[in-house]
Formats: structure tokens, sequence, C-alpha cells
């Protein structure tokens, strides 16, 4: 039967695997790191619009463009570099400090103290016909807006549109991918991105429509971005990790709760059908022993009755020869007799018995075959492997996690976790990242989750706000600082979005 609930379980997974659909919260995460790259030309006071362009964050301080976007920036010294981030209230300058034209790729260093929240690339195959969604800032949507200098220069959300790859190609020596993601003057520079927000490629150029052609799109592959990165000593993140939606996630973890809920049924069905066939025939048996054992009885008692009538008689005839001693004897032992008859005879067992006997030996069964209960996990030490079939990895790249944990919550000897339901949890705001983590530890089934949500600012600045309320506990017992976290846990949960951008799943086992 566990053979069948663990096929049932594979076909599900099997069935559900397939093309992660883009997820809203993935593609809104990734457009925190678009920037429009603006180039302006300064004549004394006058400052003139002279083009602009898209870029995105490979690092806080770091945003990747095309080579032609500031191409111009490199040949005028009167041309200024500007960094417009999608959200928030703040534009940057802008630095060159690598610049490649044979592959169309330009790094530029963030003036002002600038930071943003650094994408991830995805350094793995793409496959034909893979959906895509290219980010930026198209020109033609400013006009139509009828922007003018003033707006460009003022955060704002970028544009996305969708498409799908068509095929790698080499273009002008370098690897690109073309795609169907409609681009237009203005999105050179920006990213092109997978349905988990992962960067594929740098939108480049496109080729235009006439009459029944396609337009498509033209990105710089992954693998020049990551080439040209080494080569500046730029650290970027990256994964080879293939996307799987969240939905996907959820409906493989329901279906696996579902399956182990059917099979713990299962169980206590056959279990169950069990011990009536138990108790059916030990009830047989039972019966059947005292009908012999009350048999056996009757059947001493009788023959000691016998026994005692004749003792009788013997004794009377003995009184009656005037042989007073031998014939009070054989009375007593008569007497004798009647009496351990009639004790064995009301000592048999009562049919009323049978209940009682097996309920006893169905209880002394039920401890002997009773199930070990799964054993929490105790203080100590544990190497934690993520499970990759039940985690949605999206940038993250630690497949292996050191885990202290002690039975009151404490982790790692430093950081207090709060109860969480049949968890322990703790969320973690930082102040120079758009990341809110919650990391949970499961005691009864030794499995630590860290949940990451990718925050826009506005969210971001909420979550801070409520964590600067309960302040930054430390391990402790005390009860008070026990529920501060368990609050705190509950009341930054109400701003984060529904579903987590990542989800790593890992299970522990004890070293100590």
């Amino acid at each position: 039967m566990n053979r069948i609930f663990a096929l049932t379980f594979l076909l599900s997974a099997i069935l559900l695997t397939g093309p992660a659909q883009a997820d809203p919260a993935d593609i809104s995460a990734a457009s925190r790191s678009v920037v429009r790259v603006v180039l302006a030309a300064k004549d004394g006071s006058k400052v003139a619009f002279v083009g602009h362009g898209s870029g995105f964050a490979v690092a806080p301080d770091k945003i990747v463009t095309n080579a032609h976007v500031v191409e111009i920036a490199r040949q005028e010294p009167s041309v200024v570099i500007g960094i417009i981030p999608s959200q928030g209230g703040t534009s940057y300058g802008g630095k060159i400090i690598a610049y490649s034209p044979g592959n169309d790729l330009a790094l530029i260093q963030v003036l002002d103290g600038g930071r943003l929240p650094p994408m991830t690339i995805f350094g793995g195959p793409v496959s034909d016909g893979a959906d895509v969604v290219a980010v930026g800032y198209p020109g033609s949507v400013d006009r139509a807006q009828g922007l003018d200098l003033d707006d460009l220069i003022n955060p704002m959300s970028p544009v996305k549109t969708t498409g799908t790859v068509s095929g790698g190609r080499t273009t002008k020596q370098f690897d690109t991918i073309l795609h169907t993601a409609p681009i237009a003057s203005g999105n050179s520079g920006g990213p092109l991105i997978d349905n988990c927000g992962r960067v594929l490629g740098v939108n480049s150029f496109g080729s235009i429509s006439d009459g029944n052609d396609a337009e498509f799109g033209f990105a710089v592959s992954a693998r020049e971005i990551l080439s040209f990165l080494r080569r500046t000593d730029i650290k970027a993140g990256s994964t080879a990790t293939p996307c799987r939606s969240a939905a996907e996630i959820s409906e493989q973890e329901r279906q696996r709760e579902a399956a182990a809920r059917a099979q713990v049924a299962a169980a206590k069905a056959a279990a169950a059908e069990k011990r009536e066939r138990q108790e059916s025939e030990l009830r047989s048996s039972i019966t059947q022993d005292i009908i012999t054992e009350r048999e056996n009885r009757m059947a001493i008692a009788a023959l000691m009755l016998a026994l005692s009538l004749l003792a009788a008689g013997g004794a009377g005839v003995l009184l009656l020869q005037g042989k007073r001693n031998p014939g009070i004897a054989a009375a007593g032992g008569a007497a004798v007799l009647l009496l351990g008859a009639i004790i064995i005879f009301l000592a048999r067992p009562d049919f009323s018995e049978i209940d009682d006997r097996v309920a006893a030996a169905m209880q002394e069964q039920a401890d002997q075959d009773e199930p070990q209960q799964p054993s929490l996990a105790t203080s100590g030490t544990y190497q934690c492997t993520i499970n990759p079939q039940r985690s949605r990895i999206t940038v993250s790249q630690q497949n292996e996690l050191p885990l202290e944990w002690a039975e009151g919550g404490c982790v790692n000897g430093r950081t207090q976790y709060g109860r969480d339901g049949a968890k322990w949890s703790r969320i973690f705001v930082p102040n120079e990242e758009q990341t809110v983590t919650i990391s949970s530890f499961l005691p009864d089934q030794s499995e630590f989750t860290e949940e990451r949500y990718l925050m826009g600012l506005e969210a971001m600045t909420r979550a801070r706000a409520i964590r600067a309320e309960y302040g930054n506990r430390a391990c402790t017992t005390d009860i008070k600082a026990l529920a501060d976290i368990e609050d705190m846990v509950k009341a930054i949960r109400t701003v984060l979005p529904s579903q987590a951008n990542e989800r790593l799943v890992y299970e522990c086992r004890k070293t100590d």
C-alpha cells in the first residue's frame, strides 16, 4: 500500500511539473532593480536632454547597461549620466567604470551613496519557447504619455512586456537571445528576465516590422554578462536552478500532505481491520478455553462429589461397626471432598469473563504493536540539507546549512525564535537590503525553512517600522520577550505579500 501512495505522489509531481507561469510578485521584485539611465549635456547652468536607456543593478552600487547607451558620455565630457531608480524619491549620478563595445555591455558606478537591490543572473540553458519578460523604459511609452525632462528624472515603475524565446543567435561575434517580447528605443540596457525574475540577457536591439514580418528583440546573453562581470571583478549573484512557479510548489506540497494524510488514514484503517480480525480470533479462542475450563472443573467437582459420597458411606459403615476413629476420619475426608467439590464448581469461569479476557489480551497486543512516535528535535548541532524537490529556489545557492538548536527556541546560540503554531519562527528585516526572511524550525520533523520576500521600498519601510517597535531580542527565557517575538512575527506578516518569492526547505540530521 505504501508503494501505491508513493507512485501516486510521484505521478502527481510529474504531472505538475511544467513551464513555470510568471508570478507577478517575482516580476515586481525584479523591477525594483531596473533603472532609467539618462544622459544630459551640461553647458554652464543649462542642461539639455541627450537620450536615455535602461539598466539594472548587479551589485548595490553597480549598474549594467548597453555600451551604446552610454557611448556618447565617453566621447563628450559635457554629457553626464543620471541613474533614476524605479522607486523612492532620489536619483543619483553615474560613472562608467567598464566598457565593452564588442558585446555591447557597460558597467556604471552609482554615485552619491545610492544603493539598489541587485538582480540574480540565470546561468543555465534557456529553452526555445520559454516565457520571458522585457523590463525597461521604452521611449515610445514616454512620448505617448507626453513626459518631459522633469518627468524622466523622477523615479517611476518600468514597463514590462512579455514574449517567448525564439532561439539563440550569434550576432556581431557575441551571443544573443532572440525573443518576441516587444521592446523599443529606451529599452536598451534593460533586463530580459524569466518567470522567476532572473536575468537571461540585456536587451540590446530589435528588428523592425516590415509588412508581414514579425518584430523581434535581441538580448545579450547571460553568458556574455557573466564573462564581462568576471573581467571587471564584480561578483554578481547567479544561479543555474530552473525556474519553478510558486503555484507549482504550493500544489506539490498540498499533494504531498494529502498523500501523507491518505497514507496515515489507510494505515489506521488497516490497523482497525487487523484489530477486528484479532479480536474475533481471540474471542473465539477465549470462548472455547472458557467452555473447556468450565467442563473440566464441573467434571472434577462431580468426581469429588462422588468420592465424597463414597467416603461418607464408608464412614457410616465404620461407625456402625464400632470403629470410631476410622469412621470419624472417613467422615472428615468426605466433608473435605464435598467442600472441595463445591468450591471447584463455584470457581468455574463464567461466560461474562469473555469480554474482560478479550479486552486484556487486545490491550497487551496494542502495547506491543504501538508505533514509535516521531521524536522531537533535541538540543544540539544539526546539519541541514536542502530538498530541491520541495523548495522554490530562485536566487540562493546554499545547499548545506549548519544549525545549533536549543529546545527553548534559541538558534545558533544568539537568536531567539518565537512560537509560530507547531514551528518556531523569527523574521529578519535588514536595514541594507530590501528582503524580508522568515526562518522557521519544525522540531517534530527536524525541518528548517527559509521564506524570502523581495519587497518594494514602501512595504520594506513599513516592515522596518514594525520591527523597530519590538527591538532585537537575543536568546532568552523571559516570557514577555518570547511573547514579543511571536507578536512581531504576526505583525510583520500583515505587510508581506501572500506568496514568498523563494521558499527553501532543509531536512536536518543531528551531528553530535
